[in-house]
C-alpha cells in the first residue's frame, strides 16, 4: 500500500447574506453556501494564500492502511502514450505541449492512425472542406476503436468549412505554376473540371468594389495578380509575381498597400456547416473549430445550440483568420472555449511581417483569459514533400512552444504529406526540448496574469490554483494532482504553466477529452466518491500499485471536498504528500 505523509493548506468557507437581497441558493463550486466568515483549522503559519486565506499546518499522518487492493480496483484510465512516456522519462519528462494532427488521405487507414496515436497525437482534426460524410464517419469510428482497444485517449475535432467566399479554384487536382505576365480570368461562373487560364470563384459577388489596378493575392503571397479589366462580375488579371497556385486557394484584394475590406454580410456558419455540426453531434465529437469567426455572437449562438442538441459537452474553438476577428479579439476569445490561430488565412489579410507578433499577442490573451490556444498552419510545410524540416521551421515550432501555446497543429503535413509520422515526431522532439529550456530559464512567470474571478468562489479557486503552482515550483514537487468535475481548476493550474506535470482526475468523459487540449494536463478517467479525502488516498494507492509513482516522490494535491453530514462545509485544500 502507498502510505503518504502530508502537509495541508486548507480553506474552509461558509458565506451568509450581507443584505436581504442576497441569494441564499448561491453555490460555491456547485455546492450550497450558508453563513459568512472564513474559518481555519490547525496552527497558523506566517505564510498567507491569497486574500483572507491563511495557511495552516496539520499533523503529519499516514494514510489509512487498506487491507485489500481489490477494494481499490476502481477504474483508473491513463492513456497508453502518457503511461509509456511516464515510465520512460519520469514526471518532468512528460511533454506538456499538445499535438493536433489533421487526418486526410495520407493517414486515414487504421494502421496509419494507430501510428499517429502512438506517436503522440492528442487531438485528431477533420477538415470538413474535404472528403465525404462517409469518409469522415469511418475515420471517427476508427479513432474511437483505437481509444477503446488500445487504451488511447485521442479527442476528435471537426473544422467547419465556413462560407468560403474567399476561395478560388483552378479546377486541377494539384498545384499549378503561374508564369509572370500570363493573363487569367477569375469568374464566379460555375463549370466542371478545369479551363485553361480560368479560375472559378466560390462567391457571386467576389469582385464587388474591386477596381482596375487592384492587386489580387493568392494564399498570402504564393502568387500575385494585377486586375487589368472588369467584365461584368469577371476579372481579367495579369500575373505580376509568379509562383504556385494551389487548389481551393484563399485570395484577398489589396489597394495602395492596404487590404480592401468588404462586408459580405453572410452568416459565419453556412447551411453545410450546420449539417456538418449535426453530423458531429451524432458521432460524439469533442471539439468544433469555427472558421471565419468575426464576432463573439456567432460563437455564443453555436454554444447555445450545442447545449440544447448534444447530450455531451462539445467545446467550441474560434479560428482567428481575419482582420475583423483581430479587431474583436478579446471578446471572441472570451466567448469561446479556445482558439486556433490559422496563420495562413490570417496572413492573407495582414502583412506577413506582422504574423509573429500577432501570434504572440493572441497566445498571451488566450492565456490571460484561461482559454487553450492552437498554433496552426505551415509549421513543417516542407515535410509534405521532404523527410526533414528546414531549420527555420524548427525555429518556428520552438518559438510557439516558447510562447507557451497549448497545442501545435499539423495540417497538410499529416493529411496529404508523405512523412506525416516523421513530422509528428519532429513536433514532439522539438517541443520537449524547448520545454526543458523554458523550465531552466524559468520563463513561465514572465506574463503577469490578470484576475479572472468575479464571484468569491471563483476568486478563491483562482487564488488557490495560483498559490498551488507557486508552491509546486518552489518545493520542486514531482507532480500536481487535481480532482475536477468540469476541468475548471485543472485549466487554472495549466494557465500558470507549472514546472511539474498536472494529473487531472475526473469522472466525466467529456472533461477528460476537453483537457487533452490544455498545456501540461494529463487527464485520467476515474470513479470518484463523494468523500474527496477517500479519493485522494485511494488514487495515490492505485497509482503506486501500477508503478507510476515510487517511494520518495512528492505530489501536490489540489481538491475541493464535497460536503457530507460529517463535514458540512465546503473545503478547498492544497496538500503536499510524500509517497512512502
Amino acid at each position: 500500500m502507498a502510505v503518504s505523509s502530508s502537509h495541508s493548506i486548507r480553506t474552509c468557507f461558509q458565506i451568509k447574506a450581507k443584505s436581504p437581497s442576497f441569494n441564499l441558493e448561491k453555490r460555491v463550486f456547485g455546492l450550497p453556501v450558508l453563513q459568512h466568515g472564513v474559518s481555519f483549522i490547525g496552527k497558523k503559519l506566517k505564510a498567507k494564500v491569497g486574500t483572507k486565506v491563511e495557511a495552516v499546518q496539520v499533523d503529519l499522518e499516514g494514510s489509512e492502511s487498506l487491507a485489500d487492493l481489490k477494494g481499490l480496483e476502481r477504474a483508473l484510465e491513463l492513456d497508453v502514450v502518457s503511461e509509456r512516456e511516464l515510465r520512460q522519462k519520469g514526471f518532468l519528462g512528460l511533454r506538456k505541449t499538445k499535438l493536433v494532427c489533421t487526418i486526410g488521405p495520407a493517414c486515414s487507414s487504421l494502421e496509419d492512425l494507430e501510428k499517429l496515436v502512438l506517436g503522440g497525437m492528442n487531438v485528431a482534426r477533420l477538415n470538413m472542406c474535404h472528403n465525404t460524410r462517409e469518409w469522415h464517419r469511418d475515420v471517427i469510428r476508427k479513432i474511437k476503436k483505437l481509444n477503446e482497444e488500445k487504451g488511447c485517449s485521442v479527442s476528435i475535432m471537426i473544422d467547419t468549412e465556413g462560407s468560403q467566399i474567399h476561395v478560388v479554384d483552378h479546377g486541377e487536382p494539384s498545384s499549378l505554376k503561374v508564369q509572370e505576365d500570363s493573363i487569367w480570368l477569375f469568374t464566379p461562373e460555375k463549370f466542371e473540371g478545369s479551363l485553361p487560364f480560368t479560375v472559378q470563384a466560390n462567391y457571386e459577388g467576389f469582385s464587388e468594389g474591386i477596381k482596375v489596378g487592384d492587386e489580387l493575392v493568392i494564399d498570402g503571397g504564393m502568387a500575385r495578380f494585377e486586375v487589368i479589366e472588369r467584365i461584368g462580375s469577371d476579372l481579367r488579371c495579369k500575373c505580376t509575381d509568379p509562383g504556385l497556385f494551389l487548389p481551393h486557394a484563399k485570395f484577398s484584394f489589396w489597394r495602395d498597400g492596404k487590404l480592401v475590406e468588404r462586408n459580405y454580410e453572410l452568416p459565419t456558419l453556412s447551411t453545410k456547416d450546420w449539417s456538418d455540426i449535426e453530423f458531429g453531434i451524432s458521432e460524439g465529437i469533442d471539439f468544433i473549430a469555427m472558421s471565419f469567426v468575426n464576432d463573439a455572437e456567432s460563437v455564443r449562438h453555436l454554444k447555445d445550440y450545442l447545449t440544447t442538441k448534444s447530450l455531451k459537452s462539445i467545446r467550441v474553438l474560434a479560428k482567428i483568420e481575419s482582420l475583423e476577428a483581430l479587431q474583436k479579439l478579446e471578446e471572441i476569445i472570451d466567448a469561446s472555449d479556445g482558439v486556433m490561430i490559422a496563420r495562413v488565412d490570417l496572413g492573407v489579410e495582414i502583412p506577413l511581417e506582422q504574423i509573429p507578433t500577432v501570434q504572440e499577442e493572441i497566445t498571451q490573451v488566450c492565456r490571460q483569459l484561461n482559454k487553450p490556444v492552437i498554433v496552426a498552419s505551415q509549421l513543417l510545410e516542407s515535410m509534405i514533400e521532404y523527410p526533414t524540416p528546414t531549420r527555420a521551421e524548427v525555429a518556428d515550432v520552438s518559438e510557439a512552444v516558447r510562447q507557451y501555446a497549448d497545442a501545435l497543429m499539423l495540417a497538410g503535413e499529416s493529411a496529404i504529406g508523405s512523412f506525416g509520422q516523421k513530422a509528428l515526431s519532429v513536433l514532439q522532439m522539438t517541443s520537449s526540448r524547448m520545454e526543458i529550456w523554458s523550465r531552466e530559464e524559468n520563463r513561465q512567470d514572465l506574463l503577469h496574469l490578470r484576475k479572472l474571478g468575479v464571484s468569491l468562489p471563483d476568486r478563491i479557486a483562482e487564488q488557490i490554483c495560483n498559490s498551488a503552482v507557486g508552491m509546486a515550483n518552489n518545493l520542486a514537487v514531482d507532480a500536481i494532482f487535481v480532482y475536477t468535475k468540469h476541468g475548471h481548476m485543472a485549466s487554472l493550474l495549466s494557465r500558470n504553466r507549472p514546472n511539474p506535470p498536472i494529473f487531472a482526475f475526473t469522472n466525466d468523459k467529456s472533461t477528460r477529452m476537453a483537457l487533452n487540449l490544455h498545456w501540461g494536463v494529463t487527464p485520467l478517467l476515474v470513479d470518484l466518491a463523494d468523500d474527496m479525502e477517500s479519493n485522494i488516498s485511494s488514487t495515490i494507492d492505485l497509482i503506486k500499485s501500477k508503478g507510476y509513482v515510487k517511494d520518495g516522490d512528492t505530489v501536490l494535491v489540489v481538491s475541493d471536498v464535497t460536503p457530507t453530514h460529517s463535514t458540512p462545509m465546503a473545503f478547498q485544500s492544497i496538500q503536499v504528500k510524500t509517497i512512502a
